[in-house]
């Protein structure tokens, strides 16, 4: 059984009622799946639950950057910048075509975040606690150096540059193929299934949970030695039900990008600018946009139901026209935006951004344990802390011995690319395929960026598809993998998860709503209230990415 097969999810969710588990995990983000995959590669039997998609919360909000945190050396968090640092290139490793060198321009501002000595230093240091290769060692700019790097800047504001090395990558696609790979690895994995309760024995120890199937409303159980929450802002919730929310809590922030044009912010390349209030964003070029953020501000509205607001647009935009003058961005301009909280530890007395990102591990008397805080390029050392902390409880227990984590060797699914490079000449091959499709050469990087060596497959359904249109065939082909390969059950799992069309290609979906809600109706025998709801989800999610309250 291919688990993330969405047809074959009656069968998965006998298979989850009928087994007994050593671990449950309650989240489907990168933390979720980065434990998921750690433990079922260790031999432990897992099942993992999520009660709306995967990558659905904090998992698809973030600047989509594997990379080592520069500002954290200004908070003196070495360990934090060693660890996230040296991370980004084992998971570039793992991942080349979904993890991809980006240079990083910081202008040098007069009476900026990062003075000349502080940056020089500064950026050797992180070199060396990143363990940055020669090639992609930080480079030092004059004023006119860093002028001809990016001629949109301010000279009038402008001391000199440096150029950094970090990598970009698409955060919900990184997750899914980490969840794709568990799943190989043997986990049970099922999304639109929510944690209700737990289920203890009678020494009031947690031995499974209690789950509702969200797209069908059956409620069923989940019998397991252990349980994990990776629930991201949602852990302290699930805290209260076990009756464990005591001691540190969350602190949740919020965090904004928005897109627009790159026409209308033709970076030449990603840039981190200061901002008038101290801060610092970035501004990332990719494909056809230019996307902007983030913000970093507290977070006391609901968590299922965070929006970009007018004020953080503006924020942003003023940002942007404080440092690149030539730049007049206004609120017309934003095709899309994102928003999302970062499920950050609470340490009395200091401001959003002030938090630290290291992650915590909590523990009740009743055996759960609960995870949040960290960084999208920490998950894989996160998900190794929490594992080995399980194995000496397993150990404690019933003598089970389990082995040391080795995902740092391994591939995701759809790699088996050997570095950039290969990707780059990969990429190029398949521009080739998509324009004698009649596809945009756009398409090539979209592609491979989204799916690496997976294209194959699409491009096999896409033989076998009729549509004249090849940009409709082609989004059906897609809608057709993804719902065998990656449990799709609605339209905006597809259009914002699994393609990123919601966020850096909006333009594209009015022309496949019919095709795919009919391919998406047809395939799961949608009933007409079903479909109305989609139809109702789908508009929700366009106007909270483009219309700002």
């Amino acid at each position: 059984m291919n688990a993330f097969d969405a047809n074959q999810r009656k069968k998965l969710i006998q298979q989850l009622v009928e087994s007994q588990y050593d671990l449950i995990i309650i989240g489907g983000g990168i933390t979720g799946a980065g434990i998921a995959l750690d433990a079922a590669s260790r031999g432990i039997k897992t099942a993992l639950v999520e009660k709306n998609d995967f990558a659905s919360g904090t998992s698809s909000k973030s600047t989509k950057l594997i990379h080592g945190g520069l500002r954290y050396l200004k908070q003196f968090e070495i360990a934090l910048v060693r660890e996230v640092g040296q991370e980004r290139a084992v998971v570039h490793h793992l991942a080349p075509h979904l993890v991809k060198s980006e240079k990083m321009l910081l202008p040098l501002i007069k009476d900026g975040t990062y003075g000349k000595i502080l940056t020089s230093v500064g950026l050797m240091v992180y070199d060396v606690l990143a363990g940055v290769e020669k090639v992609d060692q930080r480079k030092m700019l004059t004023l006119d150096e860093t002028l001809e790097q990016e001629p949109l800047l301010d000279p009038d504001k402008l001391e000199g540059g440096g150029i950094y090395a970090e990598y970009r990558t698409d955060d919900a696609r990184l997750t899914l193929e980490i969840m794709k790979t568990a799943t190989r690895m043997g986990a049970d994995i099922i999304n639109y299934a929510e944690a209700t309760d737990f289920i203890y024995d009678d020494q009031n120890k947690v031995r499974g949970i209690t789950w509702r199937d969200n797209l069908t409303g059956k409620e069923y159980s989940l019998k397991s030695t252990y349980t994990i929450s990776a629930a991201g802002p949602w852990v302290d919730e699930i805290r209260e039900k076990n009756r464990s929310l005591y001691g540190k809590k969350l602190h949740p922030t919020k965090g904004v990008h928005i897109v627009v044009p790159h026409e209308k912010f033709p970076v030449k390349q990603s840039v981190y600018f200061d901002v008038p209030d101290g801060r610092m964003v970035f501004a990332i070029p990719r494909d056809r946009v230019t996307y902007i953020g983030t913000t970093d501000t507290d977070y006391h509205g609901d968590i299922n139901d965070v929006r970009t607001e007018k004020v953080d647009v503006e924020y942003l935009i003023n940002g942007v026209k404080h440092i690149f003058p030539e730049i007049q961005l206004s609120m017309d301009d934003v095709e899309s935006s994102w928003a999302g909280l970062r499920p950050l530890i609470e340490e009395e007395g200091k401001s959003a951004s002030q938090l630290s990102r290291k992650d915590e591990i909590f523990e009740s008397e009743s055996g759960l344990l609960s995870i949040a805080g960290g960084k999208l390029t920490g998950y894989r050392k996160m998900a190794e802390r929490i594992i080995d902390l399980l194995g000496k409880r397993m150990k404690e227990d019933n003598g089970k011995k389990i082995p040391d984590c080795k995902t740092d060797k391994i591939m995701l699914a759809g790699s088996g690319f050997k570095d950039g490079q290969d990707v780059t000449n990969y990429e190029s091959y398949i521009r080739g395929r998509v324009t004698e499709m009649g596809l945009d050469p756009y398409y090539a990087e979209y592609l491979v960026g989204n799916y690496g060596k997976q294209v194959e497959e699409i491009f096999q359904i896409y033989k076998s598809r009729k549509e004249p249109d090849p940009e409709i065939r082609l989004a059906l082909s897609e809608l057709e993998f993804t719902v065998q390969e990656e449990a799709v059950h609605s339209i905006m799992d597809f259009f914002e998860r699994r393609t990123g069309r919601l966020y850096f290609n909006i333009n594209t979906i009015p022309k496949l709503i019919e095709p795919i809600f009919d391919y998406l109706s047809k395939n799961f025998g949608w009933s007409d209230d079903r479909r109305r709801h989609e139809q109702a989800w789908l508009e929700k999610s366009l106007k909270v990415a483009s219309q700002f309250v």
